[in-house]
């Protein structure tokens, strides 16, 4: 489904990614794991078209996008829930779900979406006219994931759902993740707690100064010594 090639990325002289090559097939969900700043962010903006690599490409059932704009990507069936959710805070709930189905104008569809998410986050039906910037971390988390999902995206990528939440909702919200695949939505999914990511992860990647140095299932990895040292506090 998902398929980059050598991709190289720059932040002015900064080689932040480094011939980084992965795939993600249809059905899966797939994790890469790494320290901050190993290039996780990057590889993500960089397959949503918020960064142009400067070599390489990214392909999206069969379809280069890497020339691609942000608005075509989405429209091809990609949505990406961004790290720090930013959820649009003056605007509500109601609001910030129906700007996730603007490029769409199926009225019925959208309708069925909404009662999809309200049926997923009945959090968000009750504060459908609140402003976004009044929920909580976790309310806002699923607003960002609820908003994502009202493209009918076919692949999700997911940037750091459980920062700067308490272990309950971060149960919580990777719980939503699997219950998102098991929908159908394939899922590449950038996660700091590794334990979690990997706990649910078909496969995973690890990225290390901008390079990927392992890969294999996410029980594989969850049982390798080196990644335990390295991040799973083993």
């Amino acid at each position: 489904m998902l398929e980059i090639k050598n991709i190289d990325v720059f932040y002015g002289v900064i080689h932040a990614l480094k011939d980084i090559s992965l795939t993600v097939n249809e059905g899966e969900i797939v994790t890469l794991i790494g320290a901050n700043g190993a290039g996780k962010t990057s590889t993500l903006r960089t397959i949503s078209g918020l960064i142009r690599p400067a070599k390489g490409s990214v392909h999206f059932n069969g379809e280069k996008i890497s020339d691609k704009s942000v608005q075509d990507i989405v429209k091809k069936g990609l949505s990406h829930v961004p790290e720090g959710r930013h959820v649009f805070a003056s605007m509500t709930v109601l609001e910030n779900l129906e700007l996730g189905a603007y490029l769409r104008n199926d009225k019925k569809g959208i309708k069925e979406d909404f009662e999809k998410i309200y049926a997923r986050f009945p959090i968000l039906e009750k504060r459908s006219k609140q402003h976004a910037g009044t929920l909580s971390g976790g309310e806002q988390q699923m607003l960002a994931i609820g908003r994502a999902l009202m493209s009918r995206p076919k692949l999700l990528l997911m940037d750091e759902p459980s920062m700067g939440l308490a272990p309950l909702l971060v149960k919580e919200i990777f719980s939503i993740i699997e219950d998102i695949n098991r929908q159908g939505t394939t899922i590449l999914l950038v996660e700091q707690n590794a334990n979690m990511a990997l706990s649910i992860a078909h496969r995973a990647y690890v990225l290390e100064t901008g390079s990927i140095v392992l890969s294999g299932s996410g029980k594989e990895l969850s049982q390798s010594e080196e990644i335990k040292k390295a991040y799973l506090g083993g």
